[in-house]
């Protein structure tokens, strides 16, 4: 199956217009030509796309499965289209980043590095004091984009999904842990757990385990970084849970053991909040795709 552009816009014109003729407007081509167009591609695909009856027309099935890939793949054209007309005209604009999420950095930094070289004249800053009002602070265009593993229903903001991760238990190699091959809510109940200092609804340990389980573990140390995190946890001072990439080297380190949450393990889905006018502006959309690309590449290197 040969499948262009021209073919989606059409599947999602006239899913939108409900008919031929205000599609054939909205394409700026015949109707003739667009009915032509249609059962060519109809020709292709073996089955037919609409289902002609209907008033509106309504997709059949297989048309449903091309609807989805052309509200995937289209505004990933259109983003770059901007792009490359963003890089001859010198377009600047602003990306003040807000981070609900401590161990983000690793992947962050590189990502802002490279926007930098491809957008010099976009004025790029993280707001660290904003990190837990950080989506208030997105409605109040005080920030432009959030990392956050938390989406909400807000007016007005979108979360574009960036990557999923698995939250790990690290744990000093002689751990009592070490025994078991995946942890429950109450393995952690006579441990000290180390997390970063914030909220126990932005921590994984507390928000996807303990919490839903009703167990405390016997006390919450809280440490600014995650290398001394690690650090504390070596020493046999406690136990923590950090995402799969951050402990990369640790899992293949003779000082640590990492254990997932549960038997099946638990996966998140870090995002990327900004508000729904910014989505198509070219560096916050390449912006988004380096995050990304980046991610891949960090949670690759954790073998």
């Amino acid at each position: 199956m040969y499948l262009e552009f021209r073919h989606l816009r059409t599947i999602r014109a006239i899913h939108e217009a409900g008919g031929l003729a205000r599609a054939a407007e909205m394409l700026n081509i015949t109707q003739s030509a667009l009915s032509h167009q249609v059962k060519g591609l109809e020709a292709q695909v073996g089955m037919e796309l609409f289902q002609r009856r209907s008033k509106p027309m309504k997709l059949s099935p297989a048309g449903e499965r091309l609807l989805r890939l052309a509200e995937r793949v289209l505004p990933e054209v259109a983003a770059v289209e901007e792009e490359f007309m963003a890089l001859k005209s010198g377009r600047s604009g602003r990306l003040h980043i807000a981070i609900e999420c401590h161990a983000c950095f690793d992947w962050l930094l590189p990502v802002l590095d490279s926007l930098r070289r491809s957008w010099p004249e976009v004025d790029l800053d993280i707001r660290l004091r904003l990190s837990f009002g950080a989506l208030e602070a997105l409605r109040r265009e005080e920030v432009d984009f959030v990392i956050s593993s938390d989406p909400v229903d807000l007016p007005g903001i979108t979360f574009q999904p960036l990557f999923d991760y698995e939250p790990l238990l690290v744990a000093a190699s002689g751990h009592r842990l070490a025994a078991k091959a995946f942890v429950k809510a109450e393995d952690l109940a006579g441990e000290t757990l180390i997390t970063y200092p914030v909220e126990r609804a932005k921590i994984d340990a507390f928000s996807q385990l303990l919490t839903p389980a009703g167990v405390e573990p016997a006390s919450v140390r809280q440490v600014e970084m995650t290398e001394i995190i690690l650090m504390l946890v070596a020493s046999g001072r406690g136990v923590s849970v950090l995402p799969d990439w951050v402990l990369r080297e640790a899992r293949f380190s003779p000082d640590y053991i990492t254990r997932p949450l549960s038997r099946g393990g638990l996966t998140r889905r870090m995002y990327a909040a900004i508000r729904a006018e910014d989505a198509m502006k070219p560096y916050v959309a390449h912006m988004i795709r380096l995050a990304r690309q980046e991610a891949v590449k960090l949670q690759g290197g954790a073998g």
